[in-house]
């Protein structure tokens, strides 16, 4: 049971880096130095669905990390 535990929870922990890399880093350090405006952005498609994919993958992680720990 725990071999099956500890594979789910490297696999979520490779998709949640995935999800996080492929989102859009937004202006960086553009706006430090003066440039881009601070306009609030909505997400739509395909960024909306990788950006609640993140929070589920993050959440499963503790999840999975809770019940890992309590076997």
């Amino acid at each position: 049971m725990e071999i099956y535990i500890s594979i789910a929870l490297i696999t979520l922990s490779v998709l949640l880096v995935a999800s996080v890399l492929l989102q859009q880093m937004g202006s960086g350090l553009s706006s430090t130095f003066g440039g881009g405006g601070a306009a609030y952005q909505t997400r739509r498609g395909f960024e909306k669905i990788l950006f609640r994919a993140t929070i589920l993958f993050g959440i499963l992680i503790i999840v999975g990390s809770i019940v890992y720990l309590a076997l």
